[in-house]
């Protein structure tokens, strides 16, 4: 038997079935193991702001200290009770009751305090420390229970304070699971269906995504389970629209090949086979520079960043091993029937050779627009984006109070207005100073004398509020007990040398006015004391270390990110110039994106700003997967370069990806946009961020300006490698009009009169662009 009949056997029947089947057959199961996951999350997510800090922050070491003055582990809640006027002794009798029922409730740690009025005696506040190991927003759930039932009527009480704003986040997140999914996936399959106009294709491609997302699901939960990675709410819907995305926009690259060979009339498996060759080295490509992408989070110093790289780099693996062995296998045993009722008899869009030809459907039309007038489509679409960019002036990126962070209503951000007619806008949430008990005198005076500070306590364990005011006299400090008189002073609680002292802020917690103040107290602090001697803590601190390590992180990551990217798209590619060009306008789309949604944001949608990690996640997820589109689109040109030329190759590749980048922008588009019904402010300026990149690169950038400049450009997109310098270029012969003037050409006449008789024909030159009439008469010179 020759070689070539050896080559040419196909598979047994039993082969061509049973491979897909047992594919299908691993990941049914695999998938449905993972499913009933989804309902699990909740058990190995955390949502408290401070477990995410670098371990090197002051705000991360107070916390971790905190047990140690405070007898546990605890997240503080504050319970504000007003009447209609000044609170009567019975009213204020009523909330004593109050409190001795929250003291009560399992999850509510000891030394819950008594109701403390306010100097205005129309209110009062209750501080209830809450086991941070516990189910924080269903503690808070119970307490809110309790304030609406115990409370008579002409009073009104809410929980505020850190508990009261993680409560609320939790509750803005309870949607994740079931919302979020269904809005994703219904969204996805109408576009599909209006696409390809099949009930059974879209069926295949959201069973490819759905059981990705299962088998992702499945591996990060148990590595949360094990500690290794970092799950909260946020990364989950990060996770789940990023695998629903990039799966079905690497499945339609699939499907797209495997139309292809249908429509040239190849059988079942022949085009399962031919789809995977064209499809794989995209595909992979595509995810591998995600996936390096995504692995430059690791570089972060916020432990939320670094968690998000490698569990979103898990289901951008997933999405690739589904799309190029589950979607194959269905797809090989469902064969053409996938596409019923319209099954491809013909190439969606043709481009000819000759492009004086006439052309049917939008992309070769598109492609003709582009050869015609190549500069001008890529000067005025880099002008358009530009214009846009100007936006970015108006970014406010540099944080945003945590009474934002919910969008719609919020009884924490309620009570925490009813909290600063009353008292002091920081109680419930205090600034924790934790120094040597040598230096407690200098510390006292230091925040005594600093703007922002409304009174100053020590962690006791011998008051029965757990602190004890605190002043300084004569050098030394003295404490105030609470109590009938002769009650003795308590001592401040010690912990391996060091005293906690409390600050009680002027303004709210999460203001910028108090993080000028905590800023001001540290720089005070380390001149009094010594640098690293104090070390400040608390719900502002917090804020402001989460604040400065996100500005940190966007300066050293993106700048990576780029070379990291650029120097997979030279392996791709085979060369530097082109993708240093798409690089380029990677970024200019992203610019342009940042800058139109600072505009949205501030005129339209009226957010009080942006935590600094919007711009870092925002451009991770533009330019990873917007270089995703380049992928498809230049390794496509390269391909039809290397047979017909660069020129050619560029317009055959636009015309022969330009569907299916189309249909993958708007589904990617979409599936980010559902980030939108979760009511968290980062999720939602995340969704239209990265939905408006991807609807830009799909139908400017990658349509438009890539193109046009590519074809301007001509060969030389492909340097330094060979296709540049000897390039198979598909010489078209150049027809040979009735000339003009031809009896005077050869006896002196004038270049000038010899052109074609019919000017409105055109002429192709070697590489296959068409000549205008100044071109054409400049190849008639000597």
């Amino acid at each position: 038997m020759s070689t070539s009949q050896r080559t040419d056997r196909q598979p047994t029947r039993w082969l061509r079935v049973g491979i897909p089947a047992f594919l299908v057959l691993v990941w049914l199961v695999v998938g449905s193991l993972g499913g009933p996951y989804f309902g699990k999350v909740d058990e190995v997510s955390s949502n408290d702001r401070s477990s995410f800090l670098p371990e090197s922050a002051d705000a991360t070491q107070v916390n971790e200290r905190l047990p140690e003055f405070l007898g546990g582990d605890s997240i503080p809640a504050v319970v504000v009770v007003t009447g209609e006027g000044d609170l009567s002794e019975d009213q204020f009798a009523d909330v004593q009751t109050l409190a001795d029922d929250i003291a009560a409730l399992d999850g509510v740690l000891e030394d819950v305090s008594p109701p403390i009025p306010s100097e205005d005696g129309e209110a009062a506040q209750i501080f209830v420390p809450i086991d941070a190991e516990g189910e924080v927003g269903e503690i808070v759930a119970e307490i809110r229970a309790l304030v609406a039932e115990d409370l008579p009527d002409g009073m009104e009480g809410w929980v505020t304070g850190p508990a009261g704003f993680t409560a609320d986040l939790v509750e803005g997140f309870l949607g994740i699971d079931g919302l979020l999914l269904a809005v994703a996936l219904i969204a996805v399959f109408i576009i599909l269906v209006i696409v390809y106009r099949s009930p059974v294709l879209p069926i295949l491609v959201l069973m490819t995504s759905v059981f990705a997302l299962c088998v992702a699901l499945l591996t990060v939960w148990w590595l949360a389970k094990a500690g290794i990675v970092v799950l909260n709410g946020q990364v989950q819907g990060i996770l789940f629209i990023l695998v629903i995305g990039a799966a079905t926009d690497y499945a339609l690259l699939y499907v797209a090949r495997f139309r292809e060979a249908v429509a040239e009339g190849r059988k079942r498996w022949d085009a399962v086979l031919t789809a995977w060759k064209g499809a794989f080295e995209p595909i992979l490509a595509s995810g591998g520079t995600v996936i390096a992408g995504l692995l430059c989070l690791l570089l972060s110093d916020l432990a939320t960043n670094r968690a998000l790289g490698p569990i979103a780099s898990i289901g951008i693996a997933f999405s690739v091993l589904s799309a190029l062995t589950f979607l194959p296998a269905l797809l090989a045993l469902v064969g053409r029937a996938a596409f019923w009722p319209f099954i491809p008899q013909e190439p969606i869009a043709t481009i000819p050779d000759d492009l004086t030809q006439p052309v049917k459907g939008v992309w070769p039309r598109q492609a003709r627009f582009i050869s015609r007038h190549p500069r001008a489509v890529w000067i005025v679409s880099t002008l358009v984006l530009l214009v846009g960019a100007f936006g970015l002036t108006q970014l406010k990126a540099d944080g945003v109070p945590s009474s934002d962070l919910v969008l719609g209503t919020s009884e924490a951000r309620d009570g925490q207005d009813v909290l600063a007619e009353h008292f002091p806008a920081g109680s419930g949430s205090p600034m924790y100073v934790i120094v040597p008990e040598e230096d407690l005198a200098e510390t006292v005076e230091t925040l005594e004398a600093a703007d922002g500070i409304e009174s100053v306590a020590v962690a006791s364990d011998d008051s029965p509020t757990g602190q004890a005011a605190v002043e300084v006299e004569n050098g030394e400090p003295v404490f105030t007990a609470v109590g009938p008189p002769g009650t003795p002073a308590p001592e401040p609680t010690v912990a391996d040398g060091d005293v906690l002292v409390i600050g009680t802020l002027t303004d709210a917690a999460d203001s910028i006015a108090a993080e000028d103040a905590v800023r001001e107290i540290r720089t005070d602090l380390d001149e009094a004391l010594g640098a690293g001697t104090a070390l400040v803590g608390g719900e502002t601190a917090t804020d402001i270390d989460s604040n400065d390590t996100s500005i940190r992180d966007r300066t050293v990551i993106i700048p990576v990110i780029l070379v990291v990217i650029l120097l997979i798209l030279m392996l791709l590619l085979r060369s530097i110039l082109a993708p240093v060009i798409l690089i380029a306008t990677v970024i200019l789309s992203f610019a342009t994106a940042l800058g139109v949604s600072a505009l949205v944001f501030n005129g339209l949608f009226d957010f009080p700003g942006a935590d600094p990690a919007v711009p870092l996640y925002g451009f991770v997820f533009l330019v990873a997967l917007g270089v995703d589109y380049n992928i498809f689109l230049m390794s496509r040109v390269r391909e039809e370069s290397l047979a017909h030329g660069t020129r050619p190759g560029i317009l055959r590749g636009l015309v022969a990806t330009g569907g299916v980048i189309t249909s993958a922008g708007l589904v990617l588009a979409a599936t980010f946009a559902a980030l939108g019904v979760i009511p968290i402010l980062f999720l939602a300026q995340i969704a239209f961020i990265v939905a408006f990149g991807v609807l830009l690169d799909t139908f400017v950038v990658r349509s438009l300006l890539v193109p046009a400049l590519s074809y301007d450009i001509g060969r030389a997109i492909w340097w330094p490698s060979k296709l540049w310098r000897n390039g198979p270029e598909k010489r078209e012969r150049m027809p040979q009009p009735e000339l003009v003037g031809a009896a005077t050409a050869g006896t002196g006449g004038s270049a000038d009169e010899a052109v074609p008789a019919e000017t409105s024909a055109e002429v192709l030159a070697e590489d296959g662009h068409p000549l205008t009439r100044e071109e054409y008469r400049r190849t008639l010179e000597p």
